[in-house]
């Protein structure tokens, strides 16, 4: 067992019926993980992706338009922070949070620096959902039913160490998710919403114990929720929760301040309703879906939280002694409430991994619980998956890389120019010596975990967790030029400009959020409708996928097309230039 545990206890771990939790964990298997090194790998997980890099296209660049026009408005159009518009148009998950911190960050920025700026809230963000995951995965783990059994001669681990050990595993479970990288290293509304449903998930899980911490962090995670476009999932999850903390006290006397506290969250849900009723942010956004959708679901769930589920299911049916009576075990009920509700969620809102990525801490917790229960056999399957999984998908990347600089072996070189055409790739030292430092990093993991020593119980998820992290600083680093080249609006925004020469405006007509935020942060331009001409505005864009449906009426105002300015990765999604014909004034 990864506890470390003779044969014979893991045999009698496995009758839930004589043991009122299947968690046997011996003291020695419960050692903490060295904060120095979880430190740094949370570190080495959080900056690669917000560093460095251009906005990328969609919702990436679309949240930092809203953000720019916020903090910097464009000649002649109103500024609203409780309605914040581009290109007139409003946002369509209706957040307003997200936008405000990226907007206040970006008048701090100096001039050049607005991208950058605009994410150091969406770090810390990130950062923040870490820790209370790991925080709500400990206070859980202290739970009397969430303790392992006492030993009859002692040497059971102590509470607050097996509390410890399992917030260090649920931390590394939440990290080693495949669908959170990208999503969560984006200044969306998505990423907020992940960051403040976790410090609401962390409020219900310290109940009753810090109520002070609890009810600012529950507070902070509904009103949040509320502002970052999730009104409804914030009430369904504080109602919830509330209600199984409420009823999760055994003692009446405490039963009944937990009803006092019930009291005082619902005054703050009640809080919550009245912002979203005054700021007109309820939206009923329920797609009708299929039954044949259903694999859809399981196809996104199976790889989004991967290798998270595995172990979640593993754990329900360990516990299953307790899980009949969930909403008496907090350590259950709640983060299996949490997670039901996100991915119903996603179920009624078209699919989106963007609505999955909230149930991702909760998923993580249960991954935890399952730790203390694995078989030997078990834990050796998930190392050495693991290991072959992340090694060579870090292989991948390194030979695409070397293919690149040097053009051996030929073939992935051959197959970059002709996805990214006009790419030529610069060597750096410094995106090569981090690729190289985390990659020796993971050949002195391997070895550290293959090597004989005392177990415990966060030990088989190091690998998955470190490598998703390696992976991600490996593209981060090594492909990062490509992506910016393929993803990002820059070389589209230099077509448009080598055609227009400088100019201070645009006219527009018929182009996406994403282009309109691309254009006037690249470019530095303002951008005018070709409702309200001007006659400094001298040259018009328009989105070729609705150029079929204005080109006569262009043509009958005296615009004559000039050339296209397609987009490196889509070709389909270009860019028309037009200029005014002679007769125009």
């Amino acid at each position: 067992m990864a506890s470390g545990t003779s044969f014979a206890t893991d045999l009698l771990s496995s009758d839930p019926v004589n043991q009122p939790t299947p968690a046997i964990v011996a003291q020695h298997a419960v050692r903490r993980l060295p904060r120095l090194a979880l430190l740094l790998l949370c570190a080495a997980y959080v900056l690669p992706g917000f560093l460095g890099r251009a906005p990328w296209k969609s919702e990436d660049i679309e949240a930092f338009g809203y953000m720019l026009q916020l903090a910097q408005p464009a000649w002649g159009e109103a500024v609203s922070w409780l309605k914040p518009t581009l290109l007139g148009q409003q946002d369509d998950s209706l957040a307003l949070l997200p936008f405000w911190l990226g907007a206040a960050a970006i008048r701090l920025a100096p001039t050049g620096w607005e991208d950058f700026f605009a994410r150091v809230p969406f770090m810390g963000m990130l950062a923040l959902t870490l820790a209370s995951t790991w925080y709500a995965v400990y206070a859980l783990a202290r739970h009397p039913a969430a303790q392992p059994v006492a030993f009859a001669f002692g040497g059971e681990a102590k509470p607050k160490d097996y509390a410890c050990a399992l917030a260090d595993g649920g931390l590394l479970a939440l990290m080693a998710c495949l669908g959170l990288a990208r999503l969560s290293h984006e200044i969306t509304p998505a990423l907020s919403q992940l960051c403040l449903a976790s410090l609401l998930f962390l409020g219900l899980s310290t109940l009753p114990n810090h109520r002070i911490y609890s009810g600012l962090s529950f507070a902070v995670g509904m009103l949040g929720l509320t502002l970052s476009g999730a009104p409804s999932l914030a009430l369904w999850l504080g109602v919830g929760g509330s209600w199984i903390r409420a009823i999760a006290q055994p003692d009446p006397s405490q039963r009944r301040l937990s009803m006092l506290e019930l009291g005082l969250l619902a005054l703050i849900c009640l809080l919550c309703i009245t912002t979203a009723g005054v700021l007109d942010l309820w939206r009923w956004r329920v797609v009708p879906h299929h039954m044949v959708d259903l694999h859809i679901l399981a196809k996104l769930m199976m790889w989004f939280t991967w290798p998270a589920w595995p172990l979640a299911l593993w754990s329900l049916w360990r516990w299953r002694g307790q899980l009949s009576q969930g909403w008496r075990y907090p350590h259950l009920g709640l983060p299996l409430w949490f997670a039901s509700v996100t991915i119903g969620t996603t179920w009624v809102t078209g699919l989106s991994d963007r609505a999955l990525l909230v149930s991702l801490p909760a998923v993580a917790t249960l991954a935890a619980f399952a730790l203390p229960t694995l078989r030997r056999s078990l834990s050796a399957w998930i190392d050495w998956f693991t290991l072959l999984f992340f090694s060579i998908c870090a292989l991948i990347v390194w030979v695409v890389w070397i293919s690149m600089q040097t053009g051996m072996p030929a073939q992935p070189a051959i197959n970059v120019a002709r996805l990214v055409p006009g790419f030529a790739p610069e060597f750096s030292w410094a995106t090569f010596s981090l690729a190289l430092t985390a990659t020796l990093a993971w050949f002195w993991l391997v070895k550290w975990r293959i090597g004989h020593h005392r177990t415990a119980i966060w030990k088989s998820m190091v690998l998955p967790a470190s490598g998703a992290v390696l992976c991600w600083m490996l593209v981060m680093s090594l492909w990062l030029s490509l992506l910016d080249f393929s993803r990002s609006y820059v070389l589209m925004v230099k077509k448009v400009t080598q055609l227009t020469g400088p100019v201070n405006c645009l006219q527009y007509a018929g182009i996406s959020r994403a282009q309109g935020a691309a254009l006037r942060f690249h470019a530095k331009v303002q951008l005018m409708s070709v409702h309200m001409p001007q006659t400094d505005c001298r040259w018009l864009i328009v989105d070729r996928t609705n150029l079929s449906l204005l080109s006569t009426k262009l043509k009958q105002l005296g615009w004559t097309e000039v050339a296209q300015a397609p987009r490196v990765e889509n070709k389909e999604e270009s860019i028309v230039i037009f200029k005014p014909t002679a007769a125009m004034p």
